[in-house]
């Protein structure tokens, strides 16, 4: 019985994760700042969530895929960006025992700074446009999963809800 109570938990936290991923990709795309060269997706704050329960890994991923489906993005954004996003949010799980949120949001900016630039010139076919994507990806992701991922890791954290996820 505990087994099974276990993996409702986990189904659910991760299915709220996805479904906040989502929406807050919804309030960027709505101020057309969830794609294209200039990121700042609200959603990436999120990435920092692995550092409270492994649920979050599968429910960014989701989110993420459903996202990019949803927002109209092109199927290599859907499968590399979301790739992308998975490889962060392990990386973030795999660092939340430093206890650190500086170190748990390195994963997601480093990942999506070198996949999504790619994804983007592919997308785009703006081929010598690397440096400058990863820039400007570089930019939403440090603003998005440094700064706006700590607040809510500090923010967790005081409240102590997230506590032994």
């Amino acid at each position: 019985m505990k087994q099974n109570r276990f993996n409702t938990a986990f189904i659910t936290r991760a299915g709220l994760i996805g479904a906040l991923y989502i929406a807050l990709t919804f309030v960027s795309q709505f101020v057309g700042l969830a794609s294209g060269a200039i990121q700042f997706r609200l959603s990436e704050a999120l990435t920092i969530l692995p550092m409270f329960t492994s649920a979050a890994v599968p429910g960014l991923t989701v989110g993420c895929i459903l996202a990019n489906l949803l927002t109209g993005c092109a199927m290599w954004d859907v499968v590399f960006g979301s790739f992308a996003t998975f490889i962060g949010a392990v990386g973030t799980y795999l660092l939340r025992k430093t206890g650190k949120p500086l170190l748990g949001c390195l994963p997601p900016i480093i990942s999506n700074m070198i996949i999504v630039p790619i994804v983007l010139m592919k997308v785009y076919g703006v081929e010598d446009a690397y440096p400058y994507l990863v820039f400007t990806v570089g930019v939403g992701e440090v603003v998005c999963c440094g700064i706006l991922g700590v607040l809510l890791y500090r923010a967790l954290r005081r409240s102590g809800r997230f506590e032994d996820l």
